[in-house]
């Protein structure tokens, strides 16, 4: 029988006698954590006049089993598996050559302007790839990394409540489907260079993306999936800040990373004042006591309740996603120190 070469880390082969006999209850039950035994052994027929003296008997392991000393068989300590990594290097191997990185799951938050690029079509297809690349390097590494999409570039309620009579809540309402539009195209860019991608809304769209499901979402992440939260909170009079200080606490996300179109958090606003100065580091309390542009107060403070960092760099340069969720010095660091981030190369 061919044996699927997927299956061939796990599979150990052990030969017999034709006098054994063995059944699923000769296998230790032993707790194996977030790991199921899945131990089948094949029962040798004394009787059976086709059975062969080395006829193997077929073990399948779980993935804590690997690499275990203890043999199900006779219960000596003979049973020895290799491990090998997808890319040809033992597991030990693969886990020394992987760098220190600070977070291991983080949020990234991609403003709408920030997909405009260069403003002369609503979606740059030159940024959207720049944040596919830089997000595909950092989820070779083991980083699981969520995305939280604005949708300024396409419709900004804010801006637009209160003409030809649209209220509020339904400009808010037409600039989260703006947000849907955005994750979609963002998706699509993602899978066209092999990034698994799943987008979830706030609100049902069946048709075009899942309803946002926590437990589901952290799944997709521990599956190693890059998952795009779009439609905001799903309510009006909040932005997309908000919803991403919101998921952040919701899958335990260890950062918020605000990619915008400006180097970090400055004393004053820089296109107006050209001796403004960059603040490498910031508290909280200082950015709603300076009332810096930052965040709204509401996603600030909701962070600060979580004890989520916030880091604020700029999108447009070269290697700055990668550098940002992979914990190195860039933009500024609200609610943190640099001290005891991964400083940069």
């Amino acid at each position: 029988m061919a044996i699927p070469t997927s299956l061939i880390p796990c599979l150990s082969f052990e030969p017999i006698s034709s006098s054994a006999s063995y059944s699923s209850s000769s296998f230790p039950s032993q707790s194996l954590g977030p790991f199921k035994p899945h131990c089948r052994a094949l029962k040798m027929d004394n009787h059976n006049p086709t059975s062969k003296s080395n006829a193997p008997l077929l073990v399948c392991c779980s993935a804590r089993e690997i690499g275990s000393n203890s043999d199900p068989v006779n219960g000596s300590m003979k049973h020895q598996i290799s491990s090998i990594a997808p890319s040809g290097m033992t597991l030990n191997e693969a886990s020394m050559s992987m760098p220190s990185c600070k977070w291991r799951r983080v949020l990234l938050k991609v403003s709408g302007e920030a997909l405009a690029g260069d403003r002369l079509q609503n979606i740059d297809p030159k940024v959207t790839m720049t944040i596919a690349r830089e997000v595909a390097s950092v989820t070779r590494l083991g980083i699981e990394v969520a995305i939280v999409v604005g949708g300024g570039n396409i419709f900004r309620g804010s801006s637009w409540a209160g003409c030809s009579g649209l209220d509020r809540s339904s400009a808010d309402y037409i600039g989260m489907l703006a947000t849907v539009m955005n994750a979609i195209f963002l998706q699509a860019t993602m899978e066209s260079i092999g990034i698994p991608t799943r987008v979830q809304t706030a609100f049902r769209m069946s048709e075009v993306a899942e309803p946002y499901i926590r437990r589901r979402a952290v799944r997709h992440l521990e599956k190693g999936r890059v998952v795009i939260f779009a439609a905001g909170t799903g309510n009006p009079f909040f932005t997309t800040d908000t919803a991403a200080a919101l998921r952040c606490a919701e899958i335990n996300a260890e950062v918020l990373l605000k990619a915008t179109n400006v180097d970090g958090v400055y004393d004053d606003d820089p296109r107006q004042n050209p001796n403004a100065c960059l603040l490498e580091t910031l508290t909280y309390q200082e950015v709603t006591s300076k009332d810096l542009s930052v965040m709204d107060m509401t996603a600030i403070t909701l962070c600060q309740e979580n004890n989520i960092p916030v880091v604020v760099f700029n999108l447009t340069k070269p290697d700055n996603i990668s550098k940002a969720i992979k914990g190195e010095r860039v933009g500024t660091l609200i609610g943190g120190t640099w001290n005891s981030m991964v400083t940069s190369s």
